[in-house]
Formats: structure tokens, C-alpha cells, sequence
């Protein structure tokens, strides 16, 4: 056979077509990557861009976007495709620790979701649950992309399933630095914290406009939905920041504080500096009714002073904070008895129960501080659910297995004593400052109750009075019937407080506590 036989027969395919060096292929990559990253138009209010945002928030230089190519669909784009679809989706790392993040980009179709937008953002959570890191949103959307109807909606409710199955298991922010209408808002509301711009972000499920068109009601974005809204009047929000940077700012402050997963220990650093405690000798007035500020308190426990307060603005009651303890991240739940006396009312009860459930989700001991008259009375409270809601606090305690210590400052009444943390809820290791009275009211009342006939046919009831309410105080009135059941594992010193927290939590590193093997409890939702 000769040598023209072998070699004859068809052409390759595409043999015939010019072939293009990789050169070439390298030029048009960086081409196409050039018009992708150009997709976005100019921003309406001046804030920094999708990308901005994310390369503002973590470390520079670590950011590695996905999906980039992804355009959007031909159906209801009217033949514009942009690349990414509205959504920068990708990783880096915030202080060396990996996170995963997605911008909005309401430049590109007003930020809203369609279905390739969609399918990045879910894209992006998937990957974040396969590598155990946490998931920072950055939300400015008009919500579901009409012209794209059931598939916008289809893909919403996938991120919200993306949202529960995250949910104790990595840590979910979301950052609201625009609109987040409709069914947007829903999955901001499942995360585990919410950061709103004052003056720049809102959120609600129905806009201004709708609701008067329905109902008639008149009320600005502002004042339905707007940062300050959110953060001190319905609770949806949890931190209110100055401007964007400050936001950002929060997220990594935040993020210093709590573990990458569930499987982790949230992250440890040297040891802060001890604040003087001395002074916490004389902090609690005297006089029972005169207030203080707790803060006082927990500025003097905690590592350099320092604490993260979440919902600050909201239920100001009761605080909840995030602070180091010999480097170690806790969580602080205390009365607060500036306002209201420290009483737990609904959203005091349930503004905590999340925290707490938070916190024992995440490995993250608990240090609880107490001076608490009891559950707020009243017709409002009943008829709001102060029993449902309330329990939903007594639900969250008892269901914790994280190492929870409890400091008891002074009162501690009633129904309140058993909720903040009481060795009955499974409390660990609980103290107490000899100013404390633990009882189940306040003296004055039980007194009325106890004696009411005696009073009634005394000649001088005021001085009777007084008489019995001193000896109750001297009687119940003080920690001593509980430490001597065992209910208080010591009394202390108030200056001595740092260091027996500091005492039982590193006796309590390691602590186990199963719980009986079941789908999930049923709290009182």
C-alpha cells in the first residue's frame, strides 16, 4: 500500500476552519471578563458598587467571584443578558478565616432575582455548607424579577430552604443596604443577624404605595420599614449602622466573635486585660427601686471592657451581647434595669430566646446576670401572648447545653428567677452578690399578700408594715436560703466577679450534655 493510500480518506472535522492560538483564546478570555465586570450600570444614590462592597469587606485581595459568566435568561430580560445577572457571588477570607459572600447589584435590573441570579445565590450557599464557612448577604434588591414570574419565585423559596438548612449549622448575616422588599425580606428574617444603614436601607413585605392602594394607611418607607424601624420598634433588625463602611464593619467585628460552623469552637485570642472591679462593691444602689446602669456590671467582667450588643435599640430591657472572657467568645444575657426595671415583658422574652438559642447552636457559653422583678403584667401583655411568647425564654435555657453560668446581682423574682438562667433550667454553675434577693416577690407585695388581715386591724398599719417587711427582707430577702438548697453554688464578693466567671468557664471547657434523640422539640412559636 503506498504512503498517499494511508494518508487519504475524510477530512478532520473543522480541519478546514483557521485554528486560533492560545494567545488568542487568553485575549478573548480577558475580553469577555472585561464586559462581565462592566455589566453594571452607574448607582442611583452615590453607595459603592456590588463589588465594592464585597472587596471593602474582606481581606484585600482574597476575593474569588463564581459564576462571573452567568447571564441571564433570554425569557423577560427584553433582550438584554447581562453577565452575573445582578448577583457577585463568591469567597475570601475576613481576618485570615474563610467566608462565602453575594452582593445584589440593584444597577442590573434593579437588584432583582431571576432565575440565574437565583441559582448563584443558591449556588453559593450549597458551597458554603460543603465547606463549613460562613455566609454574609449583601441585599439591595426591588425583590422577585416580574418579568421572569414563577421561576423568580421558585428560586426565592430555594434560598429560603437553603436558609433553614444553614441555620445552626454556619452562621448567616445579612446586610441590608438598600430596598429588600417582599418575599426578599424572608430570607434576611431566617439569617441569624441583620445589619441595616440608617437613612439608606428598608425593609418590609409591602411597600407605602400598596398599602395605601389596600388599606388606606398612609406611612413612609421610613417609617415602615427603615433602619431605625427595624432596629428599635419590630425587632427584624439587629445592628444600625452609620453608613455602608460602618456596616461592613459590624459584619467583621461580628464575625470575629462566633465559630466558622457548628463543628468548630468559635475563634480564641490572647487574653484581654482585666477591667477594675473594685467599684462593683458599691454599683447596686441601696435603695431596692433606685436603678443603675448594668452595663457598669458587664464592662468590669469581660476582656478590655469590650461588647458586641445585638438589637441594642430593641426591648432595651434586657441586653444581649457578645464578649470575650480569657480570650474566649461568650454570650451575655442580662436585665437591664435602666429601663423598665429589667422586667421581661414579650419582646424582651423573645428578643433573648433567639440569642440564647444562637449562642448554644454555635458552642458559645452563656453568662447570664439577673435583676429581674418577674414577667411584665398587664392587660396588653395577656392579650399579646406574654405566656406563649414568654416561655419561648424558660424554652430556650432549658433546651441550652452550652456551659451557662449565672450571676445573681439583686432581684430576682417570681417567675423572673426561675427564667434568667436558674440551676432549675439547667444552669451550671450559679452565683450570687450578697445584695440579691431571691424570693417569689418583693417584699412590699408579699407582705400585703401574707398579712393583708393584720394590716387591716392594726392601729398603726404603717408601722406594722414596716416592721414585717424588714423581717421578710432579713428572712428571704437575701441568697442565703438559696445557696443553703444548694440553688446558688456560692456567694460572692461583687469584685470577685471576673474571676469566678472566669473560674467556671474554664471548668466547664469540655462540658457534655446529651439530650434525648429526637427530630426537634416544638417551642412555643
Amino acid at each position: 500500500m503506498t504512503q498517499e493510500a494511508t494518508t487519504s480518506g475524510p477530512p478532520q472535522a473543522g480541519a478546514h476552519l483557521p485554528q486560533r492560538s492560545t494567545a488568542e483564546r487568553v485575549g478573548d478570555l480577558h475580553r469577555r471578563r472585561e464586559q462581565a465586570l462592566a455589566a453594571g450600570g452607574v448607582r442611583r444614590r452615590g453607595e459603592f458598587g456590588a463589588r465594592e462592597r464585597v472587596e471593602r469587606l474582606v481581606d484585600k485581595g482574597s476575593f474569588t467571584e463564581t459564576g462571573l459568566f452567568v447571564r441571564a435568561r433570554p425569557d423577560g430580560s427584553g433582550g438584554r443578558r447581562p453577565h452575573g445577572d445582578g448577583v457577585v457571588t463568591g469567597f475570601g477570607t475576613v481576618d485570615g478565616r474563610r467566608v462565602c459572600v453575594f452582593a445584589q447589584d440593584s444597577t442590573v435590573f434593579g437588584g432583582s432575582m431571576g432565575e440565574a441570579f437565583g441559582e448563584k445565590t443558591v449556588a453559593l450557599m450549597d458551597l458554603a455548607l460543603k465547606t463549613g464557612c460562613p455566609v454574609v448577604g449583601l441585599n439591595d434588591s426591588g425583590g422577585a424579577r416580574i418579568q421572569e414570574g414563577v421561576a423568580s419565585l421558585a428560586l426565592y423559596a430555594e434560598l429560603v430552604r437553603r436558609n433553614v438548612q444553614a441555620s445552626g449549622v454556619i452562621p448567616q448575616i445579612s446586610v441590608v443596604l438598600g430596598p429588600c422588599a417582599g418575599g426578599a425580606a424572608y430570607s434576611p428574617a431566617i439569617t441569624d443577624f441583620t445589619v441595616m444603614v440608617d437613612g439608606a436601607s428598608h425593609m418590609f413585605v409591602t411597600g407605602p404605595d400598596v398599602i395605601e392602594a389596600v388599606t388606606g394607611e398612609r406611612a413612609t418607607a421610613e417609617e415602615l420599614g427603615g433602619a431605625r424601624t427595624s432596629n428599635a420598634v419590630n425587632g427584624n433588625a439587629h445592628f444600625l449602622a452609620a453608613d455602608e463602611e460602618d456596616a461592613l464593619n459590624v459584619v467583621r467585628e461580628l464575625l470575629s466573635y462566633l465559630p466558622a460552623n457548628n463543628l468548630e469552637p468559635p475563634p480564641e485570642y490572647a487574653p484581654g486585660d482585666a477591667p477594675a472591679g473594685d467599684f462593683l462593691d458599691a454599683v447596686v444602689p441601696d435603695r431596692l427601686g433606685q436603678a443603675y446602669d448594668m452595663r457598669e456590671i458587664l464592662r468590669a467582667v469581660v476582656d478590655d471592657g469590650e461588647l458586641l450588643y445585638v438589637q441594642e435599640l430593641f426591648a432595651p430591657n434586657i441586653l444581649c451581647a457578645l464578649a470575650r472572657v480569657e480570650g474566649r467568645s461568650v454570650g451575655v444575657v442580662a436585665n437591664q434595669p435602666l429601663h423598665a426595671a429589667g422586667v421581661l415583658d414579650i419582646d424582651a422574652s423573645e428578643k433573648a430566646a433567639r440569642f440564647v438559642r444562637f449562642c448554644d447552636a454555635f458552642g458559645i457559653p452563656l453568662l447570664t446576670f439577673a435583676d429581674v422583678p418577674g414577667y411584665l403584667s398587664g392587660v396588653r401583655q395577656e392579650r399579646g401572648g406574654i405566656i406563649r411568647r414568654g416561655a419561648k425564654l424558660l424554652y430556650a435555657y432549658a433546651e441550652a447545653t452550652v456551659p451557662k453560668v449565672t450571676v445573681v446581682v439583686r432581684k430576682a423574682y417570681g417567675g423572673g428567677y426561675a427564667v434568667m438562667g436558674s440551676k432549675h433550667l439547667g444552669a451550671d454553675i450559679n452565683l450570687a452578690w450578697p445584695s440579691a434577693r431571691i424570693a417569689v416577690m418583693g417584699a412590699e407585695g408579699a407582705v400585703g399578700v401574707l398579712h393583708r388581715r393584720e394590716l387591716a386591724a392594726a392601729d398603726d398599719p404603717e408601722a406594722l408594715r414596716a416592721r414585717l417587711v424588714a423581717a421578710y427582707e432579713r428572712t428571704h430577702g437575701t441568697p442565703y436560703p438559696a445557696a443553703e438548697r444548694g440553688y446558688v453554688d456560692a456567694v460572692i464578693a461583687p469584685r470577685d466577679t471576673r474571676d469566678h466567671i472566669r473560674r467556671a468557664l474554664a471548668a466547664l471547657r469540655g462540658k457534655r450534655a446529651p439530650l434525648p434523640q429526637r427530630r426537634h422539640g416544638n417551642i412555643p412559636l
